[in-house]
């Protein structure tokens, strides 16, 4: 009686749109302004859940928390506020079903257009950056320079128009916008079309015009933006070119990426890198080298070269060296033949350590990759060398960084450096095998990836007394090895559109390497474009090797499954089985746009 009285005054009196709803989800009482949000002619004992399209559960878990709801009637928007009529608090829970609610609607259509327009009319920045502008200008007559320089900036400056964009360029290959939030989701949903279109620039070089783009967006000051975006075309660049990176907070998301790194004739970085490195080395008390974990022979190559740089500046090197697989088993013997080399534990580098030490990484630039991440926390100043593209968890502001993903190896950037810091025949026989070695492995013998520079690199390499014959040596194999890869062969499928993919038996510390040979194998079957392979390694973990002759990127299909790579050659570890990882690689090709 008490309840059903206050009922009848809240719905008199009450200023705004009310109604209560009992326990079964039926109107049993309403205001009049009720009329303004339900155009009926009353609302009692309708269905609330009919009414507002939200079912009870969500009103009383309102209520329970005080949160508000929302609904749209009218070509207006109005907020529920949820409230228990009878009672509810300190009420055993089998007595709640009697409870009814009561539910208040304000119009807040001019707050949330306001608040949306707010959003919309955030500002975003953006950098643009024209990729290898310097050499194809070079490779230009003055006729197609003009040409090449109008067609770049009509195509930047009209999609920056169609976006309403505030533009400015800067320098000739770089531009910054300032885009607003609704324009970015627009950009969004045409997933930066203006990539394909760079590419059709018709362009006198033998490679494409292409734009890397770095976008910062969320809530924070336009300094920060800017950072963020700069950040962002950092990465697009790490990771080759051609291709949009938005990063939001910590977060990046990835757009484009077609085409490969196209490789710069001019080789005034590696001087530069190189007089850096030596300078760093000579500063430092204690130098410490390392590569990835289960180093193959570009790490171990570059690792080798780097400590010929050492040397060059009066300064002895530890090579950190942790367990490797049989692949490594000879040319490791040979290095420590020599008596040349200091090669080190983890454990025991972070002994050696002191305070002025130095640490170079080559061939990886991941924390999770290198062999031993706690030598990095302990040594503040760190060099890392690498041509992988880069990877959202890359070490963060190291002293020295040259990665350069178009680069066929760690060992070729160490090469190069090597020619412009060393002496005529400085370079021993055996730094000589072991670089040429590390170039040869990652271009599967110079079949895939290798540019003008290598073979320069390689050549150098060979008038320092690299021997053919003994590098090809480090390549023989095990019988078991052999056979485990010959089955790889045999048991492979093609799949629609020369997709080839197979699982290599065994389950040791080879069977990354087996599964690379087997990968890079199947691309030699015609038409096929693509090969994928997995297996166990020694610690039941499923390695896969992806390889690729250019038509599709396997870099970012390793990427969705926690790897990554190159374009070309790419790879990743999960703990799913090998019959597992294949059917959703296979699932994820079938779904997603993986080629050009």
């Amino acid at each position: 009686m008490y309840v059903g009285r206050i009922e009848r005054l809240l719905a008199y009196y009450s200023p705004l749109p009310m109604c209560i709803v009992n326990a079964q989800g039926k109107v049993t009482r309403a205001s009049k302004k009720i009329a303004e949000v339900f155009k009926y002619d009353g609302i009692v004992d309708y269905d609330i859940f009919a009414l507002t399209g939200i079912k009870m559960p969500e009103f009383v878990k309102a209520a329970e928390n005080e949160d508000s709801l929302y609904i749209q009637r009218n070509d207006r928007t109005f907020r529920i506020g949820c409230g228990f009529l009878g009672g509810r608090d300190g009420e055993e829970e089998g007595s709640r079903e009697d409870v009814s609610i009561i539910l208040h609607f304000t119009d807040v259509t001019d707050y949330e257009e306001l608040k949306e327009r707010y959003k919309d009319d955030r500002v975003y920045m953006m950098l643009v950056n024209v990729d290898n502008f310097d050499e194809l200008i070079a490779g230009s007559s003055d006729d197609q320079d003009s040409s090449v320089r109008v067609s770049i900036d009509k195509l930047i400056r009209g999609w920056a128009a169609s976006m309403e964009a505030m533009i400015v360029r800067y320098r000739d290959n770089m531009y910054e916008l300032a885009i607003t939030h609704r324009n970015y989701e627009a950009l969004v949903e045409d997933k930066f079309s203006i990539l394909d279109s760079a590419r059709q620039i018709e362009s006198p070089t033998d490679f494409p015009v292409t734009l890397s783009i770095g976008l910062g967006v969320g809530k924070d000051s336009l300094i920060k933006l800017d950072d963020y975006a700069q950040e962002a075309l950092d990465m697009a660049l790490g990771r080759g070119g051609d291709q949009a990176v938005i990063k939001e907070g910590r977060s990046f998301e990835y757009y484009g990426g077609r085409t490969q790194s196209v490789e710069k004739s001019n080789k005034g970085k590696s001087r530069i890198i190189g007089h850096a490195l030596a300078t760093l080395m000579d500063q430092s008390s204690r130098i410490f080298i390392m590569g990835h974990k289960n180093p193959d022979m570009d790490s171990f190559g570059a690792a080798i070269g780097v400590s010929r740089l050492a040397k060059s500046v009066g300064k002895d090197a530890y090579i950190v060296l942790g367990e490797y697989n049989e692949t490594m088993i000879d040319m490791v013997a040979d290095a420590k033949k020599t008596g040349e080399y200091q090669f080190v534990t983890g454990e025991r580098a972070l002994e050696l350590v002191e305070d002025n030490s130095l640490v170079i990484v080559v061939d990886t630039h991941r924390r999770m990759l290198v062999e031993s991440a706690e030598l990095i926390e302990k040594i503040e100043r760190l060099a890392i060398i690498d041509h992988h593209r880069k990877a959202e968890d890359a070490f963060t502001n190291p002293s020295l960084s040259y990665l350069e993903s178009y680069a066929s190896s760690a060992s070729e950037l160490v090469a190069e450096i090597l020619q412009y810091r060393l002496d005529k025949k400085a370079l021993s026989k055996f730094e000589a095998d072991a670089l040429m070695a590390g170039i040869m492995l990652d271009t599967n013998r110079f079949a895939v990836k290798a540019g003008v520079r290598t073979f320069e690199a390689a050549s150098w390499l060979r008038r320092s007394g690299a021997d053919l014959s003994r590098v090809r040596s480090y390549f023989q194999e095990s019988p078991e090895s052999f056979i485990n890869r010959a089955n790889g062969i045999v048991n492979a499928k093609i799949l629609d559109g020369g997709i080839a993919m197979s699982i290599c038996g065994g389950q040791t510390i080879n069977t990354q390497i087996v599964n690379s040979q087997v990968a890079d194998e199947l691309l030699t079957i015609k038409g096929t474009v693509a090969s994928f392979v997995a297996g166990r390694n020694e610690d039941g973990v499923t390695v896969v090797s992806a390889r690729s002759l250019g038509d599709m990127n396997v870099q970012t299909i390793m990427e969705h499954f926690g790897g990554g790579g190159h374009m070309n050659t790419a790879g990743t570890k999960t703990y799913l089985s090998p019959e597992e990882i294949l059917a959703q690689i296979e699932e994820y090709i079938k779904t997603t746009e993986t080629t050009q």
